[in-house]
Protein backbone atom coordinates (compact mmCIF):
# COMPACT_ATOMS: atom_id res chain seq x y z
CA UNK A 1 0.00 0.00 0.00
CA UNK A 2 1.37 3.42 -1.12
CA UNK A 3 1.76 5.94 1.72
CA UNK A 4 0.51 8.77 -0.49
CA UNK A 5 -2.10 8.89 -3.98
CA UNK A 6 0.66 9.36 -6.59
CA UNK A 7 -2.32 10.79 -8.82
CA UNK A 8 -2.51 13.85 -6.05
CA UNK A 9 -2.52 17.52 -7.84
CA UNK A 10 0.94 18.31 -7.99
CA UNK A 11 1.54 20.79 -5.14
CA UNK A 12 0.92 17.74 -2.58
CA UNK A 13 -0.49 17.98 0.43
CA UNK A 14 1.04 19.14 4.10
CA UNK A 15 2.48 15.89 5.08
CA UNK A 16 3.53 14.72 1.86
CA UNK A 17 5.61 18.19 1.78
CA UNK A 18 6.81 17.36 5.11
CA UNK A 19 7.74 13.87 4.78
CA UNK A 20 9.25 14.06 0.72
CA UNK A 21 12.71 14.84 1.94
CA UNK A 22 12.75 13.30 5.53
CA UNK A 23 10.44 12.43 8.66
CA UNK A 24 11.68 15.22 10.75
CA UNK A 25 11.74 19.09 10.07
CA UNK A 26 12.78 22.12 11.82
CA UNK A 27 10.19 24.94 12.73
CA UNK A 28 11.22 28.24 14.52
CA UNK A 29 8.15 30.76 13.95
CA UNK A 30 5.30 29.05 15.95
CA UNK A 31 2.22 30.87 13.60
CA UNK A 32 4.45 28.21 10.90
CA UNK A 33 4.49 25.27 13.39
CA UNK A 34 1.10 25.94 14.35
CA UNK A 35 0.01 26.70 10.39
CA UNK A 36 1.20 22.65 10.15
CA UNK A 37 -0.25 21.33 13.04
CA UNK A 38 -3.41 22.38 12.20
CA UNK A 39 -3.65 21.61 8.80
CA UNK A 40 -2.21 18.02 10.27
CA UNK A 41 -5.30 17.87 12.59
CA UNK A 42 -7.52 18.72 10.27
CA UNK A 43 -6.54 15.61 7.72
CA UNK A 44 -6.87 13.41 10.73
CA UNK A 45 -3.45 13.03 12.30
CA UNK A 46 -2.80 12.00 15.73
CA UNK A 47 -0.57 14.83 17.41
CA UNK A 48 1.60 14.46 20.33
CA UNK A 49 3.29 17.56 21.93
CA UNK A 50 6.34 17.63 24.04
CA UNK A 51 8.09 20.32 25.74
CA UNK A 52 11.60 19.23 25.54
CA UNK A 53 12.54 22.45 26.44
CA UNK A 54 12.29 21.16 29.88
CA UNK A 55 14.46 18.17 29.54
CA UNK A 56 17.69 18.70 30.91
CA UNK A 57 18.85 15.51 30.85
CA UNK A 58 18.28 12.23 28.47
CA UNK A 59 15.75 10.61 31.57
CA UNK A 60 13.91 13.63 30.82
CA UNK A 61 13.63 13.15 27.44
CA UNK A 62 12.65 9.03 27.97
CA UNK A 63 9.89 9.93 30.37
CA UNK A 64 7.97 12.07 28.19
CA UNK A 65 8.10 9.30 25.59
CA UNK A 66 6.87 6.76 27.69
CA UNK A 67 3.84 8.87 29.18
CA UNK A 68 2.79 10.41 25.84
CA UNK A 69 3.37 7.06 23.81
CA UNK A 70 1.93 4.94 26.61
CA UNK A 71 5.23 2.61 26.35
CA UNK A 72 4.88 -0.57 28.57
CA UNK A 73 6.57 -0.89 31.93
CA UNK A 74 9.21 -2.64 31.05
CA UNK A 75 10.81 0.74 28.80
CA UNK A 76 13.78 0.82 29.40
CA UNK A 77 14.60 4.30 29.58
CA UNK A 78 17.20 4.14 27.17
CA UNK A 79 18.03 5.13 23.48
CA UNK A 80 18.18 0.89 22.69
CA UNK A 81 14.69 1.09 24.31
CA UNK A 82 13.35 4.16 23.04
CA UNK A 83 14.30 1.84 19.15
CA UNK A 84 12.58 -0.67 20.27
CA UNK A 85 9.57 0.45 21.82
CA UNK A 86 9.41 3.59 18.58
CA UNK A 87 9.45 0.37 16.12
CA UNK A 88 6.30 -1.11 18.12
CA UNK A 89 4.92 2.75 17.43
CA UNK A 90 5.91 2.39 13.97
CA UNK A 91 3.24 -0.72 13.80
CA UNK A 92 0.89 -0.15 15.81
CA UNK A 93 1.11 -1.86 18.97
CA UNK A 94 0.87 1.37 21.46
CA UNK A 95 0.60 5.04 21.23
CA UNK A 96 -0.61 5.33 17.87
CA UNK A 97 -4.18 5.27 17.04
CA UNK A 98 -4.83 3.54 14.05
CA UNK A 99 -7.78 5.01 13.39
CA UNK A 100 -6.11 8.22 12.48
CA UNK A 101 -4.21 9.42 9.02
CA UNK A 102 -0.95 9.30 10.75
CA UNK A 103 1.31 10.06 13.82
CA UNK A 104 2.79 13.66 14.30
CA UNK A 105 5.41 13.77 17.55
CA UNK A 106 5.75 17.90 18.04
CA UNK A 107 9.08 18.74 20.27
CA UNK A 108 8.93 22.24 21.01
CA UNK A 109 11.76 24.09 22.23
CA UNK A 110 14.14 20.83 21.25
CA UNK A 111 16.97 23.40 20.89
CA UNK A 112 17.08 23.42 24.51
CA UNK A 113 17.57 19.89 24.59
CA UNK A 114 19.80 19.48 22.47
CA UNK A 115 22.45 21.80 24.10
CA UNK A 116 22.15 20.41 27.26
CA UNK A 117 22.45 16.71 25.32
CA UNK A 118 23.80 16.80 21.80
CA UNK A 119 24.37 13.17 21.57
CA UNK A 120 21.33 11.94 22.77
CA UNK A 121 19.11 14.55 21.29
CA UNK A 122 20.36 14.29 18.03
CA UNK A 123 20.36 10.03 18.46
CA UNK A 124 16.77 10.18 19.41
CA UNK A 125 15.72 12.44 16.30
CA UNK A 126 17.44 9.37 14.33
CA UNK A 127 15.51 6.86 15.68
CA UNK A 128 12.70 8.88 14.98
CA UNK A 129 13.46 9.14 11.32
CA UNK A 130 14.60 5.11 11.02
CA UNK A 131 11.25 4.24 12.72
CA UNK A 132 9.13 6.36 10.40
CA UNK A 133 10.54 4.89 7.18
CA UNK A 134 9.93 1.71 9.07
CA UNK A 135 6.57 2.86 9.33
CA UNK A 136 5.84 3.72 6.05
CA UNK A 137 6.58 0.16 5.17
CA UNK A 138 3.24 -1.14 6.64
CA UNK A 139 1.26 1.75 5.41
CA UNK A 140 1.89 3.73 8.38
CA UNK A 141 2.60 7.63 8.39
CA UNK A 142 4.92 8.78 11.21
CA UNK A 143 6.28 13.06 11.15
CA UNK A 144 8.14 14.80 13.81
CA UNK A 145 7.99 18.50 13.78
CA UNK A 146 10.73 20.09 16.20
CA UNK A 147 10.22 23.58 16.99
CA UNK A 148 13.57 25.70 17.93
CA UNK A 149 14.04 28.91 19.61
CA UNK A 150 17.74 28.96 17.85
CA UNK A 151 17.36 30.08 13.86
CA UNK A 152 20.64 28.24 13.22
CA UNK A 153 19.95 25.25 14.97
CA UNK A 154 21.22 22.29 12.26
CA UNK A 155 21.80 18.23 13.14
CA UNK A 156 23.59 16.35 11.25
CA UNK A 157 21.45 13.67 9.10
CA UNK A 158 18.93 11.72 10.59
CA UNK A 159 17.65 8.22 9.64
CA UNK A 160 20.40 9.15 6.66
CA UNK A 161 18.59 12.10 5.05
CA UNK A 162 19.19 15.58 6.43
CA UNK A 163 17.18 18.04 9.44
CA UNK A 164 15.55 20.52 6.86
CA UNK A 165 13.80 23.38 7.58
CA UNK A 166 10.47 23.78 6.19
CA UNK A 167 9.04 25.19 2.95
CA UNK A 168 8.08 28.38 4.52
CA UNK A 169 11.47 29.03 6.32
CA UNK A 170 14.15 27.18 4.49
CA UNK A 171 16.19 30.42 3.98
CA UNK A 172 18.25 31.90 6.57
CA UNK A 173 16.08 35.64 6.50
CA UNK A 174 12.57 34.04 7.08
CA UNK A 175 14.20 33.14 10.24
CA UNK A 176 15.71 36.36 11.09
CA UNK A 177 19.00 35.26 10.42
CA UNK A 178 20.99 36.79 7.65
CA UNK A 179 20.91 35.90 3.53
CA UNK A 180 23.82 33.72 2.31
CA UNK A 181 24.46 31.67 5.44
Amino acid sequence: MAAFDSTAELSHPVDYRLVVNGFVTLFWAQSVLDSVMESLSAIGYQLVTLQAGEWRQAADLHQDFADALDFPDYYGRNLDALNDCLRDVAVGDYGLDRNATGFVLVLHRFDSFARADPLVAQAALDIFADRARNAALFGQRMICLVQSDDANLRFTAVGATPVNWNDAEWRNDSRGGRSGK
